[in-house]
């Protein structure tokens, strides 16, 4: 909605429900492409899935960055992790998503940074858009905070 309603910019959301077993899926293709060269390659499910869209993509979990980290490779033009490395110290999951830069605000931030990266929205707007949303940007890193 922020995207939407503030900076026109279109999303979609996907849900994963297991990073794992989109990892094994493009493992065993994977492996089934390079035991088999002169066979038609088998596609992940994921890059099958995802092949036409048209990115960024941002992983966005309650959990480590490293679990969306891992499926990266099959999306097509890569994956921006965001999640909750570290320590939290939050006592709702509203507090412990402001905390480690996962709510609604920080996503917003985090498509127009990549956004910007593809040249398509001028860095000012993601430089305005921190201000506007309230991003602090004094704030330590969760990771190591």
């Amino acid at each position: 909605e922020i995207l939407a309603e503030q900076y026109n910019v279109a999303a979609d959301v996907w849900s994963a429900t297991s990073y794992n077993e989109l990892y094994r899926d493009a493992l065993h293709a994977e492996r089934w492409n390079m035991l088999n060269p002169a066979k038609k390659a088998k596609k992940p499910y994921l890059t099958e899935v995802l092949e036409k869209e048209e990115g960024p993509f941002i992983a966005v979990s309650d959990y480590m960055k490293t679990m969306s980290d891992r499926i990266s490779r099959w999306v097509p033009g890569g994956l921006f992790s965001l999640g909750t490395d570290g320590f939290g110290r939050s006592e709702t999951r509203e507090a412990l998503r402001r905390f480690f830069e996962i709510d609604g605000e920080c996503i917003a931030v985090a498509v127009l940074y990549q956004l910007a990266q593809q040249g398509k929205v001028e860095k000012s707007v993601v430089a305005k858009a921190i201000k506007e949303l309230g991003v602090d940007v004094e704030k330590l890193n969760p990771m190591i905070s």
